[in-house]
């Protein structure tokens, strides 16, 4: 395995928000360059993984074991280290972005398919995933990136109990504090919201989806999953839920590796493998 950790360079100028001093780094797990494995996989589809946090920071438990378990089922893996409050929508956004620009822009020693690119997001990473997902043929998100056309176009989704929306009654059960750490004072402005209300921004060119999530939790309850997955089917895109029965909120594999109990929600992660290699014609 080749691992390495680059540096993710963003211009912040033309972000008219606030900004911290970290520096987003993007955590780089391919198969290495043997002549062997080449001739397995000249080019391997490729995923981008965004872990969770609420905006405040990024979890250890969705970074690594979900780039290692990918990596060994064939796909190249980066995740993604963006920057938390306080800095502000739409920073981490931009950063996702520019880290989507470096692994098309060195695909050919990274040996990416760059036709079968997906992108993965826990909880707020969801969000940001998701954010990426509907708004990549954004003028403002072009503007940020100076991109046009097909630039971040990508082959879909995988959201992992995601933060997809906001109201008054999701606020009483927790998930507003990714919403306040996204956005600080203007959580309180309702176009703001609204702008990240996610089910409020698909359309026909958002990506392909596989959704799950726990009818348990109580952190990000399902309804905002299944609001969001209503609006993929109102736009008819191609989408994969699954809401599992029982499961705290956070999760990520679903095994012993990342939690203390072992659920049967972990049989996400074969079934999204399944599902991406259907995207992209391979058999499982």
């Amino acid at each position: 395995m080749i691992n390495k950790i680059l540096d993710v360079e963003i211009n912040y100028s033309k972000l008219d928000c606030e900004k911290t001093d970290y520096k987003p780094k993007l955590h780089v797990y391919i198969a290495n360059d043997a002549k062997e494995l080449l001739s397995y996989s000249p080019k391997r589809p490729t995923m981008l993984i965004l872990p969770g946090g609420a905006y405040k920071g990024t979890a250890e438990r969705e970074a690594e074991p979900i780039a290692l378990y990918y990596l060994a089922k064939g796909y190249n893996c980066f995740v993604l280290r963006y920057s938390c409050a306080p800095a502000r929508f739409p920073v981490s956004l931009a950063e996702a972005a520019k880290a989507l620009l470096m692994i098309k822009e060195n695909a050919e020693e990274w040996r990416v398919d760059t036709d079968n690119i997906f992108v993965c997001g826990f909880s707020a990473g969801g969000h940001l995933a998701a954010s990426l997902g509907v708004f990549w043929d954004k003028l403002f998100l072009n503007d940020i990136t100076g991109t046009s056309g097909d630039d971040l176009k990508f082959k879909g989704l995988i959201l992992c109990y995601p933060v997809l929306s906001d109201n008054v009654e999701r606020r009483l059960l927790g998930s507003v504090k990714s919403y306040e750490n996204l956005l600080g004072e203007k959580c309180e402005d309702k176009k703001a919201v609204e702008l990240l209300n996610l089910e409020t921004q698909v359309s026909s060119s958002t990506p392909p989806c596989f959704i799950w999530h726990t009818y348990e939790d109580q952190a990000v309850p399902v309804e905002t999953t299944l609001t969001f997955a209503l609006a993929l089917r109102k736009h008819n895109i191609p989408t994969e839920l699954h809401v599992f029965e029982h499961g705290r909120h956070g999760r990520a594999t679903g095994t012993l590796t990342t939690c203390d109990v072992e659920t049967r929600a972990k049989i996400w992660m074969d079934l999204s493998v399944d599902w991406m290699n259907e995207r992209h014609g391979q058999q499982s």
